[in-house]
């Protein structure tokens, strides 16, 4: 079978440096931009960086960086959804460790505009041992104050030449206000490495650093498919990447950025905001605090994966009353926009075309549980004049549960495993009652950030919620 190349010469400009090759940035950002060159005449090329290079995996330009994205899932009607796209806009992949020169010398390409990245939540980091000379340096933010200087002194910076010839910078990795962080760790490198003051005023002043939301599943290569959709395609492609059909992209900046991008008429779902924090908040309380009310309760009711929980008459009714009638409440936001933001996440998790283990997302669960449901827990109780949210006190109970053992194989902070595995030994030895175990666990200030059992009536509701879960079991009390 015949391998996926172009038939003509990559024409367009270079516009957007691209720092990240992995499958979200090509199933997300590069799939839109490919959209947004067809829709509105974008007109931009894409040229990727490996953040850390040194990687064994062919770089894109052995397909002459094209590669094929799959949407596949559930519309928003509920109806199956299959569409393959040739993506076209990324004209070449460069290793850093090899081809610095190369990455470097595109600081002096006029045409470029945007800077995007997604280098992992740890990737926005410092430190005080990279160099301005080191071919490259190790980290992501010292790689890209590099390249800034380069261009701020090709545009003659210094005599103020260069105030046009700024970028708009949109980081994509999943961190609170990750335009401030990448800024704040570029003016930490130029101020390390002695720039000139005049770097930093353009830094200031010419560049814009946008915080951003990303919301898209991207499931990387289907391999268990992949003889079957070569054959639809009729050409071979190593880097082919399956997503999910919904897809949401916020930026937070000024006007002028959309217009830059060309959203307008493009139909694509993509949010030019002054302010990122309620979208951020309604997907950290609908998305990943369903996600994570929902697992415990689940694997304890003998499931594996997050659809079928979904669609179990009692798991998932669950799953729907605890987002609609305590979730939701809490977030103090339009309700009607997050039911209907609700009906998307309900059908992203039903999605057959992705098989999401209830093991996988129970990684680490403290911590998801703290930022993801507390807010809303504790939220809920404040609203209504003490009353408990039943459910989410019910998927804190569940989650205790599940670090008896015996379920799945937890993954998480030693101290908290640590701390279970001695008071459920507490609780078996008839040392500790359930009471007592719901106390200790609310009283970890670590996690919580306050002792828990200071908020009337929640440590007698979960451990109201531990008994019934011990003594009647998942299945008999969701019925």
């Amino acid at each position: 079978m015949k391998n996926l190349k172009r038939s003509a010469p990559f024409a367009l400009p270079i516009k957007i440096l691209q720092f990240g090759q992995g499958n979200f940035m090509r199933g997300f950002f590069d799939w839109q931009v490919d959209l947004l060159n067809e829709r509105s005449g974008l007109d931009a090329g894409v040229v990727v960086v490996r953040p850390r290079g040194g990687s064994a995996v062919p770089l894109l330009d052995v397909q002459d960086g094209l590669f094929t994205v799959l949407v596949r899932g559930l519309n928003e009607q509920g109806e199956p959804v299959k569409e393959y796209r040739t993506v076209e806009c990324v004209q070449r992949e460069l290793d850093p460790n090899t081809m610095y020169g190369d990455y470097l010398a595109l600081a002096a390409n006029p045409d470029l505009r945007f800077v995007v990245s997604n280098t992992t939540e740890a990737g926005i980091a410092v430190n005080d041992s990279d160099r301005l000379d080191d071919a490259p340096p190790s980290a992501f933010p010292a790689k890209l104050t590099q390249f800034l200087f380069k261009r701020f002194e090709a545009f003659d910076g210094l005599s103020g030449k260069a105030m046009d010839k700024g970028l708009v910078l949109l980081p994509c990795e999943l961190i609170d206000q990750n335009g401030p962080a990448l800024k704040k760790a570029v003016l930490h490198f130029a101020r390390l490495w002695d720039l000139p003051a005049a770097f930093d005023a353009w830094i200031e002043q010419a560049c814009t650093f946008c915080s951003t939301l990303v919301d898209r599943i991207v499931t990387g290569y289907p391999a268990a498919d992949a003889e079957r959709i070569a054959e639809d395609l009729g050409y071979s492609d190593q880097f082919l990447v399956a997503a999910e059909y919904y897809y949401l992209f916020v930026i937070q900046g000024p006007a002028w950025v959309g217009e830059a991008l060309k959203l307008a008429g493009a139909g694509l779902n993509v949010k030019l905001v002054d302010d990122i924090t309620p979208y951020k908040k309604r997907k950290v309380g609908i998305l990943n605090g369903g996600h994570t009310t929902l697992v415990p309760v689940a694997l304890l009711a003998g499931l594996e994966a997050v659809g079928p929980a979904v669609d179990d008459e009692g798991v998932g009714r669950f799953l729907r009353a605890a987002i609609l009638d305590e979730i939701i409440p809490a977030l103090g936001m339009d309700r009607k926009q997050l039911e209907a933001y609700a009906d998307d996440v309900i059908l992203r998790f039903r999605n057959p075309a992705i098989h999401h283990r209830l093991a996988s997302i129970a990684l680490n669960s403290w911590s998801k549980f703290a930022a993801r449901v507390m807010p809303q827990l504790l939220r809920y109780i404040d609203i209504n004049a003490g009353r408990m949210p039943r459910r989410l006190v019910l998927a804190l109970a569940a989650t205790m549960l599940l670090y008896r053992g015996g379920v799945i194989e937890l993954s998480d902070d030693k101290a908290n495993l640590d701390w279970f595995a001695q008071a459920w030994g507490k609780v078996g030895a008839g040392e500790w009652s359930l009471a007592q175990l719901a106390s200790g666990w609310l009283a970890n200030r670590a996690l919580w950030g306050r002792d828990l059992n200071e908020v009337p009536g929640l440590t007698y509701a979960l451990t109201v919620a531990l008994e019934q879960l011990n003594r009647q079991g998942v299945r008999e009390l969701l019925a």
